[in-house]
């Protein structure tokens, strides 16, 4: 008989992360199910790439000879998994994992989901327009991948016909949306358990960055060598407990968890997924027991009738080394030694009647260079250099590296190499979002007997809107992408604090966790309040136009743009800004091109409060 919940382990959050360390524990923590979530926008270029040069290739191959050892096990335990380590080539990946399930003689089935690749198409987009930017289609010869995000009712469907779902290209949340689908018979008109769901799945889909991983207090974690992988206890209304398993090291809290909930969101009130519109604002947090937190609150509206898809295309070439400095001056000795390296570099380009680079960037690691006019520490004795270069041609890259090391004799002193071999310059992977409707794309189930079954995307009938739903949003593919005016002024419900008493300024740490995260060249950073009499004291020192200071050295364009949503369920706050990750991915040379460090370059914040309140404080 099953039971209530469904009990649904988190075991992987990106391509390259140790999933063989999570499945020991989660095989002992009594579940129903498992997900693995693999990709990211520029996984799936790689991916894309693998499968050009081998058409056996382009998945996750972890994912196969991480579950191999422990097959036996799930089919004694009859365990569902469900995983996007498809990629760019789900067929190849479902039949490595069929060959491992024959070889070990067990009756598990493997059904695909298909549809996401739009490669194949590429042409039909050449008029489509980069969402965020404007800017037109890339040259349809260094297309490298497009992939549709694809939601989850054609995973519940793969489920009614095999035990290990593979997918491609999906909303990281779908894997488990797909298995409270499948179990609960969850219809698209169920928009709030929709909602409810998608939350589970964003917890989930990080593994441990929700059980004290990238945790601001992170010594509170104990042993992150032992750190326990995120369980979601779902029930059929969709509220949700977060919890880990026994004798693992890590940390479930509402802090823990709600770091999570805010990462890489940007509008929480218009979370764009393929199924439903999420809107997390009143999401509700609550420790239910030793690490065990309750979710609840996550509201739902119609999807949008259109799916965010993104191409991955080569821009040329980027290259970089990382250096080190040490002694008296340390800073200036790195700067003066970079300026000569480009130097050099550049005659190299003019010698071969070659253009200059179209991009160089120099960060110097250990001094201010990170913490802009806000930096505490200057003159730096310890640095780390790193000097980095875009150029179409890969030869022009490789002058820098050479440059980089061919006047080791002549810097200043205390420079110190520890490489066996000069890096190698690697291709600029850009990546170009658009939108395409839903009715364009056709998804299909391939079940273990080889039957084709095709999906319709599920859209709720007329009616069926939350009695409290508020006007639905724009149509755009994402959180980040929901075009709201920068927050300046408090909305009604957020009046601003009165002190009764003398203030006192302290560091945002002392009353807030934060996490941060990437979304394209945007970066979101999510702040959650350690207690709830601080929110309104954080509001008021972290306006848009305070943190667009605080990051202004990174903010790219003449009017930087920084917005703020609020979150009143749990008093957090996010911001989103925009143009401040050079390019992103790779296609940017920043030390950081995700973002995230930036939480805790906020974290430092001044922020005034009253003297009252500081005994609660950190």
């Amino acid at each position: 008989m099953a039971r209530e919940t469904l009990r649904i382990g988190g075991a992987c959050g990106f391509w390259g992360e140790a999933a063989d360390a999570a499945l020991p524990q989660l095989m002992g923590a009594d579940l129903d199910a498992v997900v693995f979530d693999y990709l990211a926008e520029i996984t799936m270029s790689i991916l894309a790439r693998a499968r050009q040069k081998d058409p056996a290739k382009g998945y996750a191959t972890d994912f196969v000879t991480d579950l191999a050892p422990h097959l036996p096990e799930i089919a004694r335990q009859r365990l569902r998994i469900v995983s996007n380590a498809g990629g760019a080539n789900v067929v190849a990946c479902a039949e490595a994992l069929r060959a491992e399930i024959a070889r070990a003689g067990l009756p598990l089935t493997v059904a695909t989901v298909t549809g996401d690749d739009l490669t194949p198409r590429a042409a039909d987009f050449a008029q489509a327009r980069e969402m965020f930017s404007g800017a037109p289609f890339p040259p349809e010869g260094e297309v490298a991948s497009v992939n549709a995000y694809l939601g989850a009712f054609p995973i519940a469907e793969a489920l009614r016909h095999a035990d290990i779902v593979v997918t491609g290209r999906c909303a990281d949340s779908a894997v488990t949306l797909g298995l409270c689908l499948h179990r609960f018979g969850w219809g698209a008109e169920d928009l709030d358990r929709l909602a409810q769901g998608s939350l589970a799945g964003h917890i989930l889909e990080c593994g441990p960055q929700a059980t004290g991983g990238n945790f601001t207090d992170w010594e509170r974690a104990g042993d992150i060598a032992d750190i326990g992988y995120p369980i979601a206890e779902i029930a059929a209304d969709g509220a949700f407990e977060v919890t880990k398993p026994e004798n693992t090291a890590g940390l479930v809290t509402p802090e823990t968890v709600g770091e999570q909930m805010l990462y890489e969101i940007g509008d929480p009130r218009a979370y764009l997924l393929p199924d439903v519109t999420a809107d997390f604002s009143e999401v509700t947090l609550e420790q239910a027991g030793e690490n065990r937190v309750r979710v609840a609150g996550a509201r739902g509206r119609p999807p949008t009738d259109t799916l965010k898809t993104s191409a991955t295309w080569a821009d040329g070439f980027r290259a970089g080394t990382v250096l080190f400095l040490y002694g008296q001056d340390a800073s200036r000795k790195a700067r003066s030694y970079a300026d000569a390296v480009l130097t050099r570099a550049r005659r190299r380009l003019a010698a071969a009647n070659a253009p200059d680079f179209t991009e160089t960037l120099v960060e110097v690691m250990g001094d201010e260079s990170h913490w802009g006019a806000h930096a505490q520490v200057s003159g730096a004795r310890e640095v780390a250099l790193k000097i980095a270069v875009k150029h179409p041609d890969a030869r022009a890259c490789a002058a820098m590296l050479k440059d980089s090391i061919g006047l080791g004799l002549a810097t200043p002193p205390g420079l110190a190499i520890f490489a066996a071999s000069r890096p190698r310059p690697s291709p600029v992977v850009r990546l170009f979002s658009f939108l395409v409707s839903k009715a364009e794309v056709e998804v299909a189930v391939e079940t273990p007997p080889g039957e084709r079954i095709v999906v319709p995307f599920a859209t709720p009938a007329v009616g069926t809107e939350p009695a409290a739903a508020r006007p639905a949003p724009s149509a755009t593919p994402d959180a980040s992408a929901a075009p709201h005016a920068p927050d300046r002024t408090p909305p009604p419900d957020v009046p601003a604090p009165k002190a009764d008493g003398p203030l006192a300024t302290v560091p945002l740490i002392r009353l807030a966790v934060a996490r941060s995260g990437d979304k394209g060249d945007k970066a979101n950073i999510g702040v959650l309040p350690r207690d709830p009499a601080f929110a309104p004291w954080i509001r008021r020192a972290l306006t848009p136009e305070a943190v667009a200071d605080r990051f202004a050295h990174f903010l790219a364009g003449p009017e930087p743009r920084v917005e703020r949503f609020d979150l009143p369920g749990t008093g957090a706050l996010n911001f989103l800004l925009h143009d401040v990750l050079g390019g992103g991915g790779v296609a940017s040379l920043r030390n950081d091109p995700q973002g995230k460090g930036y939480a805790q370059i906020l974290l430092d914040h001044p922020v005034a409060i009253p003297e009252r309140l500081l005994e609660r404080a950190r």
